[in-house]
């Protein structure tokens, strides 16, 4: 395996758009008006749980071995999900389980079961420090549909930002389990970064030889521990050439690659990914926090939170009168996004990017304009 990834670095305009991209993002805007009017509900993420047994140097949660948040109990969330089905099909629905980490729930085969007879397709997103194969196969048999399993590097550096000198050598042998099981849908996601940035291309030839089909990558917003780590955050034309070495690996077809929902990326769009960029959160993505707190995508902070379902709030009563700043987002065109070319198209960029007051935090396209010389 090639140790690093070296592509040309052309002198690229990323403010300017090319016919093919306009004509593209242009169809893709009107669909997304047509999705925000009707708003349907296609995902429900679940932050089951705030403990954890790592200690990842990028995690911006309060996740910890001890949690001062008790597991949701799951009498609650059902209840959730009995108030959605009365409004939606539950066929349409997935359920992503999140935390903290999933597995240290001791009754999420029991739950899982109980979603699964509901109706509801459901998965999980794991480090897979405690999935065996008993435990796989028990959750599988509980109705599990999907699984996604956090790989951040080769051993060294995955350790390194998991904190946990196990971590690479589980979550390979969890990746092993899930391919020898191909009726659930699997994939492993990757927080590219300083440490591991120069690997990419041995990480992909991992995946390739275990016989992964499908891997996504996403960069480390800085928010949380990740906010004052300079081994997190790339540079300018680190980005750009993750771009390129994402387009570059689709179109050699060994792993479908992809890159995560950070934000747009002007004529990168339908290159880097299976949609075009439109940040869903409140729009087809709704979560139910630990807390209890009614969130949108779970990566969001609790400043943007619509309700609780511990004061009484039903979470489709919230879904259909309190979303209205997620499905116009007209309120968040100040500062760069004020006079930028490319707002009918970003609509402000992803929520998860935003302050407290609303305020770009970064611009995901502003952060490709640096001129790259070879």
């Amino acid at each position: 395996m090639n140790g690093s990834f070296s592509l040309p670095l052309r002198d690229m305009n990323a403010q300017r758009l090319d016919l093919r991209h306009r004509i593209a993002l242009e169809a893709a805007h009107h669909l997304q008006q047509d999705i925000n009017r009707r708003h349907p509900l296609r995902q429900l993420f679940w932050e089951c749980t705030l403990r954890c047994n790592v200690h990842c140097r990028h995690c911006g949660s309060d996740c910890k071995q001890l949690a001062g948040v008790q597991d949701m109990p799951a009498a609650d969330f059902l209840h959730v999900l009995d108030s959605i089905a009365s409004k939606c099909n539950p066929h349409d629905v997935f359920v992503i389980i999140t935390g903290g980490e999933p597995l240290l729930r001791n009754d999420l085969e029991q739950v899982g079961r109980q979603i699964f007879e509901r109706g509801f397709p459901w998965g999980m997103v794991s480090n897979g420090l405690l999935l065996t194969p008993e435990r796989f196969e028990a959750l599988r048999h509980a109705g599990l549909h999907s699984l996604t399993i956090s790989l951040d590097g080769l051993a060294d550096d995955h350790n390194w930002l998991r904190g946990h000198k196990e971590s690479f050598q589980r979550a390979s042998q969890a990746i092993d389990i899930a391919l020898g099981h191909p009726q659930v849908a699997f994939d492993v996601v990757t927080c590219v970064n300083q440490r591991n940035f120069s690997h990419l291309a041995d990480i992909r030839d991992f995946l390739i030889e275990k016989g992964l089909k499908g891997w996504r990558l996403f960069t480390i917003f800085p928010v949380g521990r990740a906010a004052h780590d300079p081994e997190l955050q790339l540079s300018s034309e680190q980005r750009r050439q993750l771009l390129d070495f994402i387009r570059q690996t689709r179109r050699e077809g060994r792993i479908h690659a992809a890159f995560g929902c950070e934000g747009y990326f002007g004529n990168y769009e339908g290159d880097v990914r299976d949609q075009f960029f439109h940040c869903q959160a409140g729009i087809t993505v709704g979560s139910i926090m630990a807390d209890g707190s009614i969130a949108a995508c779970a990566s969001i902070r609790a400043d943007y939170h619509q309700g609780n379902i511990y004061r009484g709030d039903d979470f489709m009563d919230v879904w259909e009168q309190r979303y209205l700043p997620h499905r116009n987002r007209e309120w968040m065109r100040t500062g760069l996004c004020e006079s930028c070319s490319h707002w009918r198209y970003c609509q402000g960029g992803a929520l998860h990017l935003r302050d407290a007051e609303g305020k770009l935090i970064l611009c995901p396209l502003q952060r490709l304009k640096t001129q790259l010389t070879s």
